[in-house]
């Protein structure tokens, strides 16, 4: 991790030190919204386009920061304890700090440019390399003259290679970039259209990208991009490099002879420099693909061996989009994805509206696209085309552009000139359980739009971060072969984190089964549009002609369910229903006990109604060390009684044992499949570490008041200040999930980078905190549990576990899902 004092950053950057400067500096904050270390964070008062940085000084210093960056003579000399640096422009600053950083170290960088998939290919060149080398790479889609420096910052002595991203938008922007990254190794992706409207044509624009390569020793393309090559072989600079390159067309490094598309995978067989290669990966759009090859080719390259290469691309999984999903208002879902908008990301918002299957209407409301580079009526024949192509049935076009061109759309669709005509003409009314995609560029204000279209509840929420389960479902499959199944448990409404929300995310990224407690968990599933198998752990007796319509596959762990449920299967004419059979190894909650084995094999093949899908067991101490050798009994038991059934029934089926822990613990007891539970929502006995926080449970400070000492405060008088007190009213209780047992101190929430201890005992709806000397203010952000404040820690506070935290959240509580 960085470290430096203020002082030294400022003579990095040649800046003038007011102030405190031995404030040690570790993570730079250019956005006042996503402060998290605030002591040893520095503030960069960043000048853009559409906001000051300057303008939310107050609110970070309110947040606990004390070190701010700032432009020559923005110094706030009310803030007397803080320390400054002041230059001419911090942007530049920001950009020089980071290139002094990135100067300490010597190891391999690989740059990434182009048109498209920058991020992509970032992302799976980390999933390929990771087992091997500790990587930094940029965060998220961190490419810009903001984001590279913030991305380089992250390098430190533990990393072997790091793998950025570089994006422009205008002349002259890449070289800042380059002196920042100076990568040794270059990845060049391709060239479109993306931001072309500040370049005279492709080349001019390309060539500018190519710029982030003048000092690399190696340059990786693809050969026939032709105005790429042309490029590279007109210049001196560039011709003289190492290129290495793959072509479908021409000779390259890398010669694609035949790319087969079948079953959502695609087999991409070639030759490196003469020899075979082969890889199979699963996907099979262009896009895709394009983007799998250059990581092969870097990766063959780098000297992995094609096999290795081969096992770990089958294993490639998509990089998340970035979105904020959320209840609408009249039963609607919500889809705000203005993060950028072009063509690309468009398709890509569209594809994931088309995924809403609990909704069968489904709405777009779009702004003008203003970095295609097209012209106008191309454009928009394009995002007609688009349109269709994903059966929308309701269109709203925001914007002049799209108002001219209204005669290109389907004659039901409407247009305005601005938002705000919009928000006059279309009420919340005209919308009703559909979903919606709001994709607007951040000129048009969409979210006013998205305000109106929320579902009105309190200001307590709990954010879902579907980014940090990807890399925690990406984490637990790296532990595994790629023969191994996952089933994830989306039991509880997901742990708390919501249910069709959650199994749709884990369908998209080819989890192979999910496990539900009860069958009308498993009906709302299928009613949403999920078509994974599911299964149904706890099944009840009165739930069996539900589950056959909707072809959920139970549980059978007893003598009773087995002839019930087989009885219902032939009554419907069914042949050979799926089930799973539960074996009591130990822990002695549900299953077949070993003494029942011989009749259960009887009773399976003197019947056809079903037939076994998996056996399984559960352990019940796979978490803890001292009990090993109680789960490795566990296991082998299993193991023989699942050889039992094998050997007798004429077909195969899967056996599965571990969860979350014992992925962890045990990892030669895979078998064919895991189930993975409380580990995908980022909870961890052995490698937290590894995890990513999935939810955070926010809430927001309703009121601030002065109790003097000996006041009382609370029902039964329970809180007692014993000085002068400032306290302040938050808006979640214990009908919410805020356990009462976290009152009077026991507990505390997270303010302004603070733990403020919880006064008295906590209500139903309201809790109290003592904020003495936090300088709290009404609409302050008060965090019950997050990045920065643990479900863990809540959990040893109540002397209980996570899962009781995270289950324990109330239905009545929004979520909100954010994904990148």
């Amino acid at each position: 991790m960085a470290s430096y004092t203020l002082s030294e950053i400022g003579k990095m950057t040649g800046g003038k030190l007011a102030g405190d400067g031995t404030t040690v500096i570790r993570h730079l904050v250019t956005d006042s919204r996503q402060v998290i270390s605030p002591g040893d964070s520095l503030f960069v008062a960043i000048e853009g386009s559409q906001r000051d940085g300057h303008q939310y000084i107050e609110e970070c210093y309110g947040k606990g920061i004390r070190a701010f960056m700032v432009k020559e003579g923005r110094t706030n000399s009310a803030f007397s304890d803080a320390g400054w640096i002041e230059v001419p422009r911090t942007l530049e600053a920001l950009q020089l700090l980071a290139a002094h950083h990135r100067s300490a170290f010597h190891i391999p960088v690989i740059g990434i440019t182009g048109s498209n998939g920058k991020t992509i290919v970032k992302e799976w060149i980390s999933q390929l390399v990771q087992p091997d080398k500790r990587l930094v790479r940029s965060p998220r889609s961190f490419n810009s003259q903001t984001g590279v420096p913030l991305s380089v910052w992250l390098m430190s002595e533990e990393h072997e290679l790091a793998v950025f991203e570089a994006g422009i938008s205008l002349p002259g922007e890449m070289d800042r970039l380059e002196s920042i990254l100076r990568p040794d190794i270059g990845i060049m992706t391709n060239i479109g259209q993306a931001h072309q409207e500040n370049f005279t044509d492709l080349q001019s624009k390309a060539r500018e990208k190519l710029r982030l390569f003048r000092r690399s020793s190696t340059l990786i393309y693809c050969a026939d991009h032709q105005v790429i090559s042309l490029l590279i072989h007109d210049d001196p600079s560039l011709a003289l490099k190492e290129t290495i390159t793959w072509s479908m067309r021409t000779e390259a490094d890398l010669m694609i002879r035949k790319i087969t598309a079948r079953r959502e995978r695609s087999l991409i067989e070639g030759s490196y420099r003469g020899a075979s290669v082969m890889v199979n990966i699963p996907f099979t759009d262009e896009a895709s693909v394009e983007n799998a090859i250059h990581v092969w080719l870097l990766l063959l390259w780098m000297g992995y061996a094609p096999g290795m290469i081969g096992r770990r691309m089958e294993k490639l999984i998509p990089v998340a989009m970035r979105l904020e999903m959320k209840k609408g208002l009249n039963r609607c879902t919500l889809i705000n994805d203005t993060y950028n908008s072009d063509l690309v990301s468009l398709r890509v918002g569209l594809d994931y509206l088309n995924r809403q299957n609990q909704h069968k209407h489904k709405t777009l409301i779009l702004s003008d696209i203003l970095q295609s580079g097209v012209k106008d009526k191309e454009l928009y024949l394009q995002v007609a085309s688009a349109i269709a192509a994903h059966g929308i049935s309701r269109f709203f076009g925001i914007g002049p552009g799209l108002f001219e061109h209204a005669r290109l759309f389907d004659p039901g669709a409407r247009f305005f000139r601005t938002t705000e005509e919009f928000l006059q003409q279309v009420g919340q009314g005209s919308f009703s359980e559909e979903a919606i995609l709001l994709k607007g560029s951040r000129i048009f204000r969409f979210e006013k739009i998205s305000k109106i279209l929320e579902e009105r509840v309190h200001q307590t929420v709990l954010e879902i971060d579907l980014n940090a389960m990807v890399h925690n479902l990406n984490f637990f499959r790296s532990k595994l072969s790629p023969a191994t199944r996952i089933m994830a448990m989306v039991k509880a409404f997901s742990y708390g984190s919501g249910s069709h929300e959650i199994a749709s995310l884990l369908q998209f990224h080819r989890v192979d089964y999910l496990a539900v407690a009860y069958t009308d968990e498993g009906v709302e599933l299928r009613e949403a549009g999920i078509h994974l198998p599911v299964m149904v752990m706890n099944p009840e007796e009165q739930g069996y002609e539900a589950m056959i319509a909707y072809r959920l596959e139970p549980e059978i762990y007893g003598f009773s369910g087995f002839e019930k449920f087989s009885s219902i299967v032939r009554r419907y004419g069914e042949y050979g229903y799926p089930v799973h059979l539960k074996i009591d190894t130990g822990m002695h909650r549900l299953g077949f006990v070993p003494a029942e084995i011989d009749d259960l094999i009887s009773r399976l093949s003197n019947q056809d109604a079903i037939q076994v899908r998996s056996v399984f067991s559960h352990l019940s101490s796979s978490d803890d060390p001292a009990e090993d050798s109680f789960t490795r009994s566990q296991i082998e038991l299993f193991t023989s009684i699942y050889d039992r059934l094998a050997s007798v029934l004429p077909y195969r089926f899967m056996k599965h044992i571990l969860n979350s822990a014992g992925i962890e613990r045990f990892p030669l007891a895979a078998f064919d499949m895991v189930r993975l539970g409380i580990g995908l929502y980022g909870i961890s006995s052995s490698c937290q570490e590894s995890l990513q926080q999935v939810g955070t449970l926010k809430s927001v400070v309703s009121q601030v008041k002065r109790v003097n000492p000996g006041d009382s405060i609370g029902y039964n008088r329970s809180g007692r200040a014993t000085g002068k007190m400032d306290l302040a009213v938050v808006p979640v209780g214990y009908a919410d999930g805020l356990n009462r047992k976290l009152g009077n101190g026991k507990g505390k929430l997270w303010l302004k980078g603070h733990l403020a201890p919880l006064v008295g005992n906590i209500c139903m709806d309201m809790c109290m905190i003592d904020v003495t000397g936090l300088n709290a203010k009404e609409g302050d952000e008060v965090i019950v549990f997050g990045k920065e404040l643990s479900v863990t820690q809540l959990a040893e506070w109540m002397d209980t576990i996570p899962y009781e935290i995270l289950t324990g959240v109330s239905g009545r509580v929004r979520r909100v899902y954010y994904q990148d």
